[in-house]
């Protein structure tokens, strides 16, 4: 095995047990690795440190897998990994009212760049870095074993791959294909899905709290749900009795799914008013209009992608929450969501205070939204904590 030698003042994060190594923390390496092999992390005297992939296409040329010298980290470390993250997500999945999550998170299990999601009797996969890449027929082959499913498809097109030299990869890893529409549940709602098609790997199960949360105060509501995608939030607010949801997003095949589900749950569709738009202009339009809300759900993508973008993000957040703000009765809720992980809870805070103070708005926080038990933060990696949301009286 290659050894990779750090640089001496660089050990800090190494012993806190985080799992990234940057390329400039490197003093040299003894030989040539391939981008996704294994390699041994030395101290600058030459003492063991940890095993990790390495990439020298990626900002982050290690990432670390095991701290202890005497374990090896071969084929079985990999499934034991994998089963135990598998095994930790039963008590979500044993009533149920709910049969999709995440069973594998990546770096806060242990196999970074590895991402696994369930949805009914199928996964689907995404494959972040080069060394998972490697491991993958591994990992695949114990999923099997673990779980029968009746696929496996590889979403594995996120753009952040090619930092470690990946093309992008939109495939079934079984001979079965998941069917166009796969059926799941999530707290009692029933959810048509489309796991090839559909954004990230088909479904945003880390708001399955969130959704419940906000729904109970849902009932005998006039709802605006906004970044709406395939419905959780209207979904979940009509099941518990809001009078009307109007629903807002740029994709029209997630409001035709949308629209599906509404269906398929039998509710009733005359008190949902679907709407194809970009959020920000049809915020504008109806403040325009005189529309008025008594809760208003903001769930945007990605603003900060990186810290280098966050002032830029910052200004997009405050603008948005601020049109929010002015729809609201008096009283009325805002939920709202940042999943950069680069906004920290304080951040996001500060945001939503400017933006009140520009909408002429008094504000209380009464909840603070986080990321499912499934997305677990672990302790030494703390860029695993990415979603956040308040739960704001506007006032």
């Amino acid at each position: 095995m290659i050894d990779v030698i750090l640089k001496k003042g660089k050990e800090k994060a190494v012993l806190h047990r985080h799992p990234w190594v940057f390329s400039g923390a490197i003093e040299n390496i003894k030989g040539k690795p391939a981008n996704g092999n294994i390699v041994r992390l030395m101290d600058a005297k030459g003492g063991f440190m940890a095993y990790g992939f390495y990439n020298d296409q990626s900002r982050v040329a290690l990432r670390l897998l095991e701290w202890d010298e005497a374990v090896a980290v071969d084929e079985q470390w990999f499934r034991a990994k994998v089963g135990i993250a598998v095994a930790s997500r039963s008590s979500i999945l044993e009533d149920g009212t709910t049969n999709t999550c995440r069973l594998i998170f990546s770096e806060s299990d242990f196999l970074p760049g590895l991402i696994v999601d369930k949805y009914a009797d199928h996964l689907a996969v995404q494959v972040l870095t080069s060394g998972i890449e490697k491991m993958l027929p591994v990992i695949i082959d114990e999923l099997q074993l673990l779980l029968k499913p009746e696929s496996i498809f590889d979403k594995s097109d996120a753009s952040s791959r090619s930092h470690e030299g990946l093309e992008t990869i939109n495939t079934a890893l079984t001979l079965s294909h998941p069917p166009e529409r796969v059926e799941v549940k999530e707290n009692g709602i029933t959810y048509n899905i489309n796991i090839a098609e559909g954004q990230k790997s088909g479904f945003y199960c880390d708001q399955r709290d969130n959704r419940k949360i906000l729904a109970a105060h849902a009932k005998g509501k006039k709802v605006l749900d906004c970044f709406s995608y395939t419905g959780g939030f209207t979904l979940n607010c009509l099941q518990n009795g809001a009078a009307s949801v109007t629903t807002v997003d740029s994709s029209a095949l997630a409001v035709d799914t949308l629209k599906e589900n509404i269906i398929l749950n039998k509710f009733d569709e005359t008190k949902v008013t679907p709407i194809v738009s970009d959020v920000n202009k049809q915020l504008r339009k109806f403040r325009e209009e005189g529309e008025m809300f008594d809760i208003v759900v903001l769930d945007p993508p990605k603003y900060a992608p990186s810290r280098s973008a966050l002032d830029k993000a910052s200004r997009a957040y405050k603008d948005l929450n601020r049109m929010g703000m002015l729809l609201l009765n008096p009283g009325g809720l805002l939920a709202t969501f940042s999943c950069s992980g680069a906004m920290d809870m304080e951040t996001f805070k500060q945001v939503l205070a400017w933006a009140a103070l520009d909408a002429g708005k008094q504000v209380q926080f009464i909840y603070q939204f986080c990321q499912p038990e499934d997305h677990p933060v672990r302790s030494s990696f703390p860029e695993g904590e990415y979603l956040k949301g308040l739960l704001c009286r506007v006032v």
